[in-house]
This record gives structure tokens, C-alpha cells and sequence, in this order.
């Protein structure tokens, strides 16, 4: 991982240094004795190493060009804003509207479920094994409705 490293950062360095950049940049491999990999541009001081060329770039080098700022970019208006908050106000009562639907929902089949006992639970843990689906349920709902108030309650701001 190291080796792919050192090959990007010595890339980049050959990109970012305009001496480096004149005529096409050569990539070499070097395996020393104990089989670590090397990569370099110049295999100067490596001569004892096996090295072979992994790649040949030529790289070009230009002037970042200066951004241009859109002078009639539009711009949203006021009465725009004003709208898209009313239609996402409108979207998320609607989402609350379905939590608290689903919450009652959910709320109804874990009551059910408590009012449920079976002959092979006897032990309180495999009832709570039971109903832990339907609370974990209900925790759910209750999580999105708060979260959709908090919402509303940005948005408002």
C-alpha cells in the first residue's frame, strides 16, 4: 500500500514541479534485495536494484485559469423561497400525518401481542423476545415523528 503511496505523491510531485515537467516523466520499479518495491523518476542511486519502467507520461503543464463569475446567474427570489418552503412545510406535515398514523398502528399490534399469551412462554424473556419486534417498532415511529417535528420547527425559523 505504501509502494502506491509513493508512486501518486512522486506523480503529483512531477505534476506540480514545472522543472519536472518538460518531456515525458518516467515511472521505475526498483525491488531491493529484501523484495521491497521502490518507485522513482530517475533510478540514479538504485543501479543495484532490479528497476523496470512502469509507465512514460508525458505531462503537461498550464496556468489554472482565473473563474469567471456569472454576472446573470439567477437568482432565486424572495416569493420563490417563500413557495418552496410552503411546498416542503406541506411535505413534511404529510409524512407526519403517515408517522403518527403508523405509530397508532404499531401501537395497536404491540398491545395486541401483550394481550397475547401462549402456553410455551413461561418465562417473562421469551415473551420479551416476542414483543421486542413491535417495540422496537413503535421506538422507531415515535424517532420519525420527532425528527419531522424538529423539521417543522427549522423551518419555521
Amino acid at each position: 500500500m505504501s509502494a502506491r503511496i509513493s508512486l501518486v505523491a512522486l506523480a503529483l510531485g512531477s505534476i506540480a514541479m514545472p522543472a519536472l515537467a518538460q518531456g515525458p516523466t518516467e515511472i521505475h520499479r526498483c525491488i531491493d534485495p529484501d523484495g521491497r518495491k521502490h518507485y522513482t523518476s530517475s533510478i540514479k542511486g538504485y543501479e543495484r536494484m532490479k528497476c523496470e519502467l512502469v509507465t512514460r507520461q508525458q505531462v503537461n503543464v498550464a496556468p489554472a485559469q482565473k473563474s469567471a463569475r456569472p454576472g446573470n446567474f439567477p437568482r432565486e427570489s424572495s416569493a420563490d423561497r417563500a413557495s418552496a418552503k410552503g411546498r416542503q412545510r406541506e411535505i413534511l406535515e404529510q409524512e407526519l400525518a403517515q408517522e403518527q398514523q403508523a405509530l397508532s398502528t404499531a401501537r395497536q399490534a404491540l398491545a395486541e401481542q401483550e394481550a397475547v399469551r401462549s402456553g410455551d412462554e413461561r418465562n417473562y424473556a421469551r415473551v420479551q423476545e416476542r414483543l421486542q419486534p413491535y417495540q422496537e417498532t413503535v421506538q422507531n415511529h415515535q424517532k420519525n415523528i420527532e425528527a419531522l417535528q424538529r423539521e417543522l420547527a427549522n423551518l419555521s425559523r
